[in-house]
């Protein structure tokens, strides 16, 4: 089906581009949200006709979402989360709870603009993409920790897992017999074998 794109979609073409696409795509997202006209002559003469205010729409719509990705430019949004001792999440961290935290941060943010392109499922620092306008997107670090102490180290740069998982070389170590027999306890004044009391 070919449509005319009332705005940019990316990958696909700008404002007033004439796009071939498949039928299901322009019948279930961009007919209905409103992003492209079917291509046919009475639907290129509307366009035309009003293609000077849906390019000044655009640009208004364009430099609000600028403004707002300058506050967002560079935040980074802590969420503690339980996890395993490998990391693994009890859960995941959905577009939901991104969104919450953003807003509770007194960003304009909802779902439709945050870009998650599968469900953050470990602790660490991960970088998500915020599209605030088909032209504009901002990446924000999401810091997943386990306590507000972890999330300090992670941001200091310190893995915490592999922090976690270091060896320690000046531990205990415990005496080794060879020739004691199971279940014996090490003695330091036990005659050695083959020796009498």
């Amino acid at each position: 089906m070919d449509v005319i794109l009332l705005e940019r979609v990316e990958k696909l073409g700008h404002i007033g581009d004439v796009v071939k696409v498949k039928d299901g795509f322009a019948r279930n997202f961009l007919l209905p949200r409103k992003k492209a006209l079917r291509a046919n002559e009475a639907n290129r003469k509307v366009f035309e006709a009003n293609r000077e205010r849906i390019e000044a729409d655009n640009a208004s719509r364009r430099t609000d979402a600028q403004a707002e990705a300058k506050t967002l430019e560079g935040v980074s949004v802590t969420l503690i989360r339980q996890a395993s001792n490998t990391g693994q999440l009890y859960g995941s961290v959905a577009v939901r709870d991104l969104v919450e935290a953003l807003v509770a941060d007194g960003h304009k943010v909802n779902k439709a603009q945050v870009v998650l392109d599968r469900p953050i499922k470990a602790i660490g620092l991960h970088e998500v993409r915020v599209a605030l306008h088909p032209e504009v997107a901002v990446t924000v670090k999401v810091n997943v920790a386990r306590s507000p102490e972890e999330a300090d180290m992670q941001a200091q740069g310190v893995d915490v897992m592999a922090a976690m998982f270091e060896q320690d070389t000046a531990g205990f170590t415990e005496d080794y017999d060879p020739n004691a027999e199971p279940g014996e306890i090490a003695r330091d004044d036990a005659p050695a074998v083959g020796e009498e009391a």
